[in-house]
C-alpha cells in the first residue's frame, strides 16, 4: 500500500500544521455526507485541502487552450527566463568580485596583472552550453541525491553552517539559482524558506552576543544578501525606489554635503577661484573641529540639513507605503528574525528586535540599491558626484534609524539626529508590520501533493555545480550524516568520491531528472487523496466531475455566455460536438453525473445546484486569475529588462578589466617582457608578436639553507634526515611558482606544490604567516 498522507509529507520534511491535524481528526467522513440543498455546510474543513488541490490543478490545466492558459504559458516562460538570467548575473557578479579583490592586491603590490592566468580565466566569454551526462548510472544517483537535497532542506541548511566564506558563493549559486532556481514557483520558494528557517535557528543558538547576530560577514549573512537579489526582490526594488532615485539625480548640481571639513574645503576652493587668493583668517588646511566651528560653514550646512531630512522622509514614506509590495519571502524572513529573537531573548525590547529586522531589511536589501542604483539598473549610468553623495547620506540616515548610532566615526551625522529620534517609532511600527504574514506550511503541503504527481521534476545544472556540491557533502558528511542508515549517507556512499572540477569550457549544463530513491511517485492526485482517511471515493468523483465541467466551459466559452450554467446541457453539447476531445469529456462527465446521482451525492431535481454554484465560483476565480496573470506579466517584463540590463552592466565591468589587461600587456612589452607566453598585442596600428617568456629556474636549496634564512619556520622532518632533503624552485611563467620537495637518491619529488603570487599576497593580507607543505611550514612573507 502507498504511504499515508502524513508519511508522504514527512518524507519531504514538511511539518503538519496543527490546524490541519485538528480539522482532520474532528470530522469523520461518511460515504454520502454531501447535501443537495444547495448549501456548503456539509463540506467540512477536512476537505478544504482537497478543494485547494483541484483548484490548483485547474489553474495549471494543460488540456485547455484559452486566453488564460496562453497567458499562463507566457508567464511561465518569462519566469523561467528571469530565473536563468538571474543565475547568469550571480555568476558574473562573483567573477567581478573576485577580480576586484585580485586586481586590488596586484596594484597594491605593484605586480603586472598579465602575469595571472587564473585571473584571465575569469574574463573568458564562455556561456555554459547544453550537454549530456556521460554516465547514465551516475546521472540516476545524482538525481536521487539532488532530489533529497531539494525536498529535505535541512541537509543544505546544515551544509551552509559548515562551509567557509570562500566556499559559500559557489554553493549559493547552486542552492539559490539551481536547486531552488524557479524563483516564482511557490513550492521551491517555500522549501528554500524552510532552509532559511533552519539556518537562522542555528545562528541564534550558536551566538550568545546579541550585538553579533546577523551582522558579521558570514556564510549566513551572504545567504541572506543573495536571497534579496532574486527576481522578486529586484522587482520590488525597481518598483519602489526607481522613481524616487531618478527624481533626485536629475538635480546634478544640488550639493547637500554636510561634512564640515569637506564643506570648508569646497568653500576655500570656490573663494580661490573667484578671488585668486584667500583672506588671511582662512587657512587652506584646518582640522574637522575648526571647520565645524566656522560660521560660514555652519550657514552653508543648516539649509542642507533641512533638505536632507525632507528627502530622507520622502524615501522613508515611500518604503513604508510599499509594505504590501514587499516580497513574501523577505517579510517571512523578517518574521523568523522576530520570532527567534523573542524566543532566545525573552526580555528583549521591541527596539532591539527592530534593530535586527532592520539590519536585514535595510542593510542587506534596500540600502545597497540606494547607494549604488546603477548596479541595480535603477538609473542609466553612474549618478553625478553630488547626487551620489546625497544618496549615500540618505542610506546612512536610514541605517541610523535602524541602529543605535554612536556617531564616533562621523560626528557630523549627529546633526541629522532629530530626524532619527522623531521617526524611530514610525520605522519600528513598519518593521513589526513587515512580520505580519502567514506561514506557508499549508500551501507547501498542497504544492507537495501537486509535485508528487509530476513526472518531470528536473533542474538545469552545470557539471561543476554537481561536483562542487558533491565534494562539500563528502567533506562534511560526518557532521551532516553521522548515521550509516541516514538516507544522505547511503546516497553519498553509492555515488562515491566527488570528481574534480572541469574547465570552464567543459562545464556543460545538463538536465537532471529528480526522483526519490525510496518513495514510489504517486500517479495522480486522486490516488494520493484516497489514502487520506477523511476523503472518500465520492469526494474524489465529485471534484473530478466539477473539474471536467470547468475544462469544457473554458474550451467553449460560449456555453457560459448564455446566462445561468446548465450542467446537463453543457455535458450533452460536449458529447455531441464535432471536437473529439470534447466528445470524450462530455460522455465521461455524463457518466460521472449518473454515478453521483446513484450515490445520492447530487440531485437532478434541483438542477445540480451545489455543483453549479461551485463551477460558477471556479470560473469567476479563473477569470480574476487571468487579469492577475496579465498584470504580473507586465510587471515581470520590466523586471526581466532590468535583469538583462544588469547583465550588460556586469559584462561592461569585465570589458573594463580586459582593457586594463591589454594596457598592462603593452606596458610589459615596453619593459622587455611579456605576460602570457606569446599573446598578440598592438603597437600603434600594427600587431606585434612579443617574444616568448623564458621560464626561471630550477633553483636548488637545501633544508639547512632555507632554515637558516628563516624561510622554513617549522619542520616535521627528523633531524637525521634533513641533510638528505632539498627543494627545487621553478617559475614556468611570471607569477606562478612550483616548489618541489626531494629526497636524495629518488628521482621523483616527494611533494610538489603549484603557487600563484596573488594567492601569496592574499595570505599576506589575511595575516596568514605560514604555508603548509605537509613536511615543513614555510614563511608566507
Amino acid at each position: 500500500m502507498d504511504p499515508s498522507r502524513e508519511s508522504i509529507l514527512a518524507t519531504y520534511g514538511i511539518p503538519m500544521p496543527p490546524i490541519s491535524r485538528t480539522s482532520r481528526n474532528s470530522n469523520i467522513s461518511t460515504p454520502n455526507r454531501r447535501a443537495t440543498s444547495g448549501t456548503t455546510d456539509s463540506r467540512t474543513s477536512k476537505r478544504y485541502s482537497m478543494t485547494m488541490l483541484y483548484s490548483m490543478a485547474a489553474e495549471q490545466d494543460v488540456e485547455v487552450e484559452d486566453d488564460l492558459s496562453k497567458a499562463q504559458r507566457r508567464l511561465r516562460e518569462l519566469k523561467s527566463r528571469i530565473s536563468a538570467q538571474s543565475k547568469k548575473n550571480f555568476v558574473l557578479e562573483r567573477d567581478v568580485r573576485y577580480l576586484d579583490s585580485r586586481i586590488a592586491l596586484l596594484i597594491q603590490n605593484r605586480m603586472a596583472l598579465d602575469e595571472k592566468q587564473e585571473v584571465e580565466s575569469h574574463l573568458e566569454d564562455i556561456e555554459p552550453s547544453d550537454g549530456i551526462f556521460p554516465d547514465d548510472r551516475k546521472l540516476q544517483q545524482y538525481g536521487n541525491l539532488f532530489f533529497l537535497l531539494q525536498t529535505e532542506p535541512r541537509h543544505i541548511a546544515n551544509l551552509c553552517r559548515h562551509v567557509s566564506l570562500t566556499e559559500i558563493d559557489t554553493l549559493l549559486q547552486t542552492v539559490m539559482f539551481t536547486l531552488y532556481g524557479n524563483q516564482y514557483e511557490s513550492r521551491e520558494e517555500h522549501l528554500l524558506l524552510t532552509m532559511f528557517q533552519s539556518v537562522l535557528s542555528n545562528q541564534f543558538e550558536q551566538i550568545n552576543d546579541f550585538n553579533s547576530l546577523l551582522r558579521a560577514n558570514t556564510p549566513v549573512s551572504r545567504m541572506m544578501t543573495t536571497y534579496t537579489r532574486r527576481g522578486p526582490g529586484q522587482s520590488y526594488i525597481k518598483s519602489v525606489l526607481s522613481e524616487r532615485i531618478n527624481n533626485l539625480i536629475e538635480h546634478k548640481d544640488l550639493n547637500l554635503e554636510i561634512n564640515p571639513l569637506k564643506v570648508y574645503e569646497q568653500m576655500i576652493k570656490k573663494l580661490e577661484e573667484e578671488n585668486k587668493s584667500l583672506p588671511e583668517d582662512l587657512p587652506r588646511s584646518v582640522t574637522s573641529e575648526v571647520a565645524a566651528a566656522n560660521p560660514d560653514v555652519q550657514a552653508i550646512i543648516a539649509p542642507r540639513i533641512k533638505m536632507l531630512m525632507e528627502i530622507a522622509n520622502s524615501f522613508l514614506q515611500t518604503i513604508i507605503d510599499s509594505i504590501e509590495q514587499t516580497p513574501y519571502g523577505i517579510r517571512w524572513i523578517c518574521k523568523q528574525i522576530r520570532s527567534l529573537t523573542k524566543r532566545k531573548y525573552v526580555d528583549c525590547s521591541e527596539f532591539a528586535i527592530c534593530t535586527l529586522i532592520g539590519g536585514f531589511f535595510f542593510l542587506r536589501f534596500v540600502n545597497p540599491a540606494i547607494v549604488t542604483p546603477q548596479a541595480y539598473m535603477l538609473v542609466e549610468g553612474i549618478p553625478g558626484k553630488h547626487p551620489r553623495r546625497t544618496l549615500t547620506l540618505i542610506a546612512k540616515v536610514l541605517q541610523n534609524l535602524v541602529n543605535k548610532p554612536t556617531y564616533l566615526k562621523e560626528e557630523y551625522m549627529i546633526m541629522l539626529n532629530p530626524f532619527v529620534e522623531s521617526n524611530k517609532q514610525r520605522l519600528n511600527k513598519f518593521l513589526m508590520e513587515l512580520c505580519e504574514v502567514g506561514d506557508f506550511y499549508e500551501s507547501l503541503e498542497m504544492d507537495q501533493y501537486m509535485a508528487l504527481s509530476k513526472k518531470d521534476l528536473v533542474i538545469n545544472i552545470t557539471l561543476n555545480e554537481i561536483y562542487n556540491t558533491h565534494a562539500l557533502l563528502v567533506q562534511h558528511q560526518e557532521e551532516l550524516a553521522a548515521s550509516e542508515k541516514s538516507h544522505l549517507r547511503i546516497l553519498l556512499d553509492e555515488v562515491g568520491p566527488a570528481p574534480p572540477q572541469v574547465s570552464r569550457k567543459e562545464n556543460k549544463t545538463i538536465e537532471l531528472p529528480l526522483f526519490s530513491r525510496w518513495e514510489t511517485p504517486i500517479q495522480d492526485l486522486a490516488t494520493a487523496l484516497l489514502y487520506d482517511n477523511s476523503v472518500t471515493q465520492n469526494d474524489i468523483l465529485y471534484m473530478e466531475t466539477k473539474s471536467i465541467f470547468v475544462q469544457i466551459i473554458r474550451s467553449t466559452p460560449k456555453m457560459a455566455e448564455r446566462g445561468l450554467i446548465d450542467l446537463f446541457q453543457i455535458a450533452e453539447a460536449a458529447a455531441t460536438s464535432k471536437d473529439a476531445t470534447l466528445v470524450r469529456k462530455g460522455i465521461k462527465v455524463k457518466e460521472m453525473l449518473r454515478e453521483l446521482e446513484d450515490a445520492s451525492v447530487i440531485d437532478p431535481k434541483d438542477g445540480y445546484k451545489l455543483m453549479t454554484e461551485e463551477v460558477t465560483q471556479e470560473l469567476a476565480h479563473l477569470g480574476n486569475l487571468r487579469e492577475i496573470v496579465t498584470n504580473e506579466i507586465q510587471s515581470l517584463e520590466s523586471v526581466y529588462k532590468t535583469i538583462c540590463d544588469h547583465n550588460n552592466y556586469l559584462r561592461s565591468q569585465l570589458d573594463s578589466y580586459k582593457a586594463y589587461l591589454q594596457n598592462v600587456r603593452q606596458q610589459t612589452v615596453k619593459d622587455g617582457s611579456s605576460g602570457f607566453g606569446s599573446s598578440i598585442i598592438k603597437v600603434g596600428d600594427k600587431e606585434k608578436k612579443p617574444t616568448k617568456v623564458k621560464a626561471l629556474g630550477p633553483y636548488k636549496f637545501t633544508h639547512a639553507q632555507l632554515e637558516r634564512d628563516g624561510i622554513i619556520v617549522e619542520s616535521n622532518v627528523p633531524e637525521n634526515r634533513r641533510q638528505n632533503i632539498f627543494f627545487i624552485f621553478t617559475s614556468p611563467i611570471p607569477g606562478t611558482f612550483i616548489i618541489a620537495l626531494h629526497y636524495k637518491g629518488r628521482d621523483a619529488a616527494i611533494l610538489e606544490m603549484d603557487l600563484k603570487l596573488d594567492d601569496l599576497l592574499e595570505k599576506q593580507q589575511d595575516n596568514v604567516i605560514s604555508l603548509d607543505l605537509e613536511y615543513v611550514q614555510l614563511n608566507a612573507d
